[in-house]
């Protein structure tokens, strides 16, 4: 038996229509698993979905805010109408923004980027993990970052926004390990993704001391970070739970 055969399982993907949720999406495709993709912004993503049908993929595209609890109810109940079953949820949905001095960060800014990262990422937690702990079984991946463990100048609420993620892994995964739910992380370093081209154009002078601290020179790509949730997802990490694994070229061994 392949230990990471995903056949037959349902998976909710938040922040599906951006580069590494693609990815995940992709990655998910190869191994016949049903995909519900989910995001805020719905352009092109039908014609992404179509690409997966094209695999042989069933799929479900559903709009959503994850810090709108009757939008997680929603998706929720639509994958449950469809597929029956939630068997991964990847809580990829994030945002972050422009690079500003601690003592200047505004409020709202701070509050806007902990509702999405750390609050979405809770209340989609415990919701898909009520229908998997009736079900006994089931596998949440949670995108962290490598900016969860070190600080990064200028990202003070990103940072603590994703630290605040490990906890949530941490947290949820164990109290329902024994009850057949696991609950991992992947904390990536910067991946190439459009959005990250756009800051490269921008800020050539950052980008450049991003490859200079990453041993391996380079960004991580997304199809590397889908790599990691697959693995999580599967049978093959299932003695894992409340682990988020870095998945930055290095970066955190030479310390960022």
């Amino acid at each position: 038996m392949d230990i990471f055969t995903l056949d037959g399982k349902t998976a909710i993907i938040t922040g599906a229509n951006g580069g590494i949720g693609k990815s995940i999406a992709r990655g998910f495709a190869n191994y016949e698993c049903n995909i519900v993709l989910c995001d805020l912004a719905l352009t092109d993503i039908e014609g992404f979905a179509e690409e997966l049908r094209e695999k042989g993929a069933k799929v479900l595209v559903v709009q959503c805010d994850v810090t709108n609890p009757n939008d997680i109810k929603n998706v929720i109940n639509k994958t449950l109408e469809k597929f029956s079953t939630i068997d991964v949820l990847v809580n990829n949905a994030g945002i972050t923004s422009k690079r500003m001095p601690a003592e200047e960060f505004p409020l709202e800014v701070w509050q806007k980027i902990l509702d999405v990262n750390l609050t979405g990422v809770f209340m989609f937690t415990q919701e898909v993990g009520k229908v998997m702990l009736e079900q006994g079984k089931g596998s949440i991946i949670n995108l962290s970052s490598a900016a969860s463990q070190q600080a990064v100048t200028g990202s003070l609420a990103y940072s603590v926004s994703k630290s605040g993620v490990n906890m949530v892994t941490k947290s949820f995964a164990s109290e329902w390990a024994e009850k057949g739910v696991r609950v991992n992380g992947i904390a990536p370093y910067y991946t190439d993704t459009p959005i990250l081209a756009a800051i490269k154009e921008i800020d050539k002078e950052f980008m450049e001391k991003v490859l200079n601290k990453s041993p391996m020179r380079r960004m991580g790509k997304p199809e590397e970070i889908a790599a990691g949730v697959i693995f999580l997802a599967s049978d093959a990490s299932s003695y894992m739970t409340g682990e988020t694994i870095s998945i930055d070229g290095g970066a955190q061994a030479r310390g960022m």
